[in-house]
C-alpha cells in the first residue's frame, strides 16, 4: 500500500495569496475547507483509503468538529503550522510560538501527540536548515517537507527520493519526501498538488506505475480546495499564480477516484529511513 496526505487549509492560506489575502483578513473570506475536507474524507471512507492529514492550526480553531472527524475516522493529525509562513520567512523563535499554537489546538481535538509535521509550501530548505532542530524541540518525528526537485520557491534538487534522515548538526529528523519521478538528468514532480491537475491523467498514472514498478512507495498528497471548482477567484494574482491555482480543478475529484482505483492507497506505516541527508554541518 502507498501513502497518501492531505494538506488541509482552505483555497486562500495558500502562499499564491498571501499578497491579496493577509492573515488579518482571512476571516472576511468565503469558507469552504469544512466543506471541501468531508468532502473529501467521504471520498477516502468510500475508498477505504487512510490518509496522514496535516492540518493548518487557523482552521482547527474554527471548525474543532472537523479535526475530530479525521481522527475519528482513523486518520493521522499532523501540523502544518498554525499561520501557513513559509519557514525560510521567518525565524526559529516565531516558528516555535507557531508550532505551539498549532499543536496545542491540534493534539487537544484529535487526542493524538502530534508527531507529524508538513511545512506550508515545502518551505524546509538550505536557507531553514535550522527548522530540524525546532521541529524536534516541539515532538516532530517525522516531516514531509522537502521536495528532490529544483523550484522557484522549494526543493532540494540533490537530497535523496526515499525516507532518510535529514540532519542539521546533531539534530535529525525522519523525512518523507513526496514522490518524484527520476528520468535520466530529470526529477519529475508526480506526486500530487498541483502538478496531479496540470498534467493529464495518463502521465500521471504512466509515472506513478514507473515508481511502483521500482519497488519504491508511492507518496501522494493533495489539497481540499483542489476538488473545489465553484471557489471564489482572487484578483491581483500573476498569471503564473491563476495557472497553478485553478488549472483542472474541474476534473480533480475525478481524478482522484481514478487513482484510488488504480493504485492502493492507505498505509499509515512510513517507511524505514534509509541513510541520510545533512542540511549543514
Amino acid at each position: 500500500m502507498h501513502i497518501f496526505s492531505i494538506d488541509v487549509e482552505d483555497y486562500y492560506h495558500v502562499s499564491n495569496f498571501d499578497s491579496i489575502a493577509p492573515r488579518e483578513s482571512w476571516g472576511d473570506w468565503e469558507q469552504r475547507v469544512e466543506g471541501n475536507t468531508n468532502r473529501m474524507l467521504d471520498l477516502l471512507d468510500r475508498k477505504n483509503v487512510k490518509s496522514f492529514c496535516y492540518v493548518l492550526g487557523w482552521v482547527a480553531e474554527r471548525y474543532p468538529e472537523l479535526v475530530k472527524r479525521i481522527a475519528q475516522d482513523g486518520h493521522i493529525v499532523g501540523s502544518h503550522t498554525y499561520w501557513h509562513r513559509l519557514v525560510y520567512q521567518q525565524g526559529a523563535t516565531a516558528l516555535g510560538i507557531d508550532l505551539a499554537m498549532a499543536n496545542d489546538v491540534l493534539s487537544k481535538l484529535s487526542g493524538q501527540t502530534i508527531r507529524h509535521f508538513r511545512a506550508p509550501s515545502f518551505s524546509i530548505t538550505k536557507q531553514s536548515s535550522w527548522a530540524v532542530s525546532i521541529l524536534r524541540k516541539h515532538g516532530i518525528e517525522h516531516d514531509s517537507s522537502v521536495v528532490p526537485i529544483r523550484h522557484d520557491r522549494y526543493g532540494i534538487p540533490d537530497s535523496p527520493l526515499d525516507s532518510y534522515k535529514l540532519t542539521c548538526g546533531t539534530e535529525s529528523i525522519c523525512e518523507h519526501p513526496v514522490s518524484v519521478l527520476p528520468k535520466g538528468p530529470l526529477r519529475i514532480p508526480i506526486g500530487g498538488g498541483g502538478y496531479f491537475r496540470i498534467f493529464p491523467w495518463w502521465f500521471t498514472r504512466w509515472g506513478l506505475k514507473q515508481i511502483e514498478k521500482s519497488g519504491r512507495t508511492i507518496h501522494f498528497y493533495i489539497h481540499p480546495w483542489e476538488i473545489d471548482p465553484d471557489q471564489p477567484r482572487g484578483n491581483g494574482l500573476s498569471a503564473l499564480s491563476k495557472f497553478r491555482h485553478y488549472r483542472n480543478l474541474h476534473r480533480c475529484y475525478n481524478r482522484l477516484e481514478r487513482l484510488f482505483d488504480t493504485f492502493s492507497f492507505g498505509n499509515l506505516q512510513l517507511p524505514e529511513t534509509q541513510g541520510s541527508y545533512a542540511l549543514s554541518e
